[in-house]
């Protein structure tokens, strides 16, 4: 088995360390926030993601997993090292790269033996040719050091799933001998493996994420258009579905797109193709629709009310989707400050992503409404006049039409997630708003 080194912890890094550990591999993880550092040593996981912490443990006390601050003794250690730290979106939309560059100094400067680095990262085509050229220039000692491309490609809410049970690994190598250090490392996961250029491996994740982020963004366009002609889009997808070109998955319309993958590899994309003189159309397309989805039933609830001022708001879920507490890019965010800005009284509840959210903002007043955290649903919608679905959480999900009546002062909803039957909700007197799906009244 391989001694491995994985620089950063977040969604990317601890994940893979833990999936590496698990099928064999003594793997140390290094972060510089030492506090993270000691959570982790402990077995807990910084972040919220369905079996992790389990695993973790395990493989722990199987003394295969490290966490450790010291670089220099995790990289000088390893035969092979991952990067796997963040590339945030620059405000011109193009991808940060200095904690890859940072990485990538520290491991030049730390390695002793001949060394295969492996960038897991999102990162624009054509980076890991400067990752290499970057560690060459730095290099203190005489060995061989070469970087291959090996993005991920899983979900939160389901990446431990996604990394054992991957419906291929991607690997890009320049040389023969990089390309068997990773096969080698991949052996004991038994899934396809698909081996390209590094170049071709970089490309493959943002055009994978991409169409993933265009098929969302078509069916959320048709989900308007559908409100507008009469149809209704649960059906529309459902008919969509059994042609196995298009396939079942991403045809489910909502309020658009978030975390820290899709919003954020759109607009790389988009620049990176701006950057060589051409425009990515469709992904200029699936860009814009996303932005103006995310606040669509805002806009809905503004024109149907005279005013938000003085009126309790409660909003269901903060998180980008369910299963995680990751509030990146989260619909969520874009509704609240329009909210508060608008005089609401806001009160929140999300049964994962709520101290996520506290940090982001404090309870009180807030512009010009206000803020209160809920512990639960319950509290949120207790005598609320409006209501705002953004997460489908089962926990919201399984809220029963009579809750709502029950609970509220005036029963409008507005659910960004198609979560609740119509007609049940009609039965049930409350005044209900989804996407793309027909109102009650014109229901068979």
């Amino acid at each position: 088995m391989t001694k491995i080194a994985v620089a950063g912890t977040g969604y990317v890094g601890l994940v893979a360390a833990v999936c590496f550990a698990h099928v064999g591999h003594t793997v140390t993880c290094v972060d510089i926030d030492e506090e993270k550092i000691k959570l982790m040593q402990q077995g807990k996981s910084p972040i919220y993601e369905d079996g992790l912490e389990e695993l973790m443990q395990e493989n722990l006390k199987k003394d295969r997993l490290f966490f450790t601050t010291d670089y220099k003794k995790a990289y000088s250690e390893a035969d092979v090292i991952f990067i796997g730290v963040g590339t945030p979106e620059m405000p011109d939309g193009s991808a940060n790269l200095n904690y890859i560059a940072k990485v990538a100094r520290q491991i030049a400067e730390s390695i002793v033996k001949d060394c295969l680095v492996v960038v897991k990262s999102t990162v624009p085509v054509g980076t890991n040719d400067k990752v290499e050229q970057f560690i060459k220039d730095f290099l203190i000692n005489d060995v061989k050091v070469e970087v291959a491309s090996n993005p991920e490609f899983l979900a939160q809410g389901s990446a431990v799933h996604d990394t054992l049970h991957a419906a291929r690994i991607v690997i890009g190598t320049n040389s023969k001998w990089a390309e068997e250090k990773l096969l080698e490392i991949y052996k004991p996961f038994n899934l396809p493996i698909v081996s390209v250029s590094r170049r071709s491996a970089e490309m493959i994740k943002y055009a994978s994420n991409d169409f993933l982020a265009l098929k969302i963004s078509y069916m959320n366009d048709i989900a308007n258009l559908c409100e507008l002609v009469g149809a209704d889009i649960e059906e529309v997808a459902l008919g969509m579905s059994y042609d196995e070109r298009i396939g079942k998955r991403h045809l489910n319309a909502g309020v658009g797109f978030g975390g820290s993958c899709f919003p954020k590899d759109t607009k790389a994309l988009f620049y990176l193709a701006k950057q060589h003189g051409y425009e990515l159309k469709t992904v200029k397309a699936a860009i814009e629709v996303n932005s103006d989805q995310k606040t669509i039933l805002f806009k809905k609830a503004k024109n149907r009310l005279i005013t938000f001022e003085g009126l309790k708001v409660a909003v269901l879920g903060l998180t980008f989707k369910a299963g995680t507490d990751d509030l990146r890019e989260a619909p969520a965010l874009e509704n609240i400050p329009l909210l508060l800005e608008n005089g609401a009284d806001v009160y929140v509840y999300d049964p994962v992503g709520l101290e996520n959210f506290k940090k982001i903002y404090k309870e009180g007043r807030q512009k010009n409404g206000s803020l209160t955290f809920c512990a639960d649903y319950k509290e949120a919608l207790k005598s609320a006049n409006v209501c705002f679905v953004f997460t489908e959480w089962q926990e919201i999900k399984n809220i029963k039409p009579g809750e709502y009546k029950a609970l509220m002062r005036t029963p409008l909803v507005y659910d960004g997630r198609n979560l609740y039957p119509v007609k049940a909700m009609k039965e049930a007197g409350i005044e209900y708003y989804s996407v793309g799906r027909m109102p009650a009244e014109r229901l068979l």
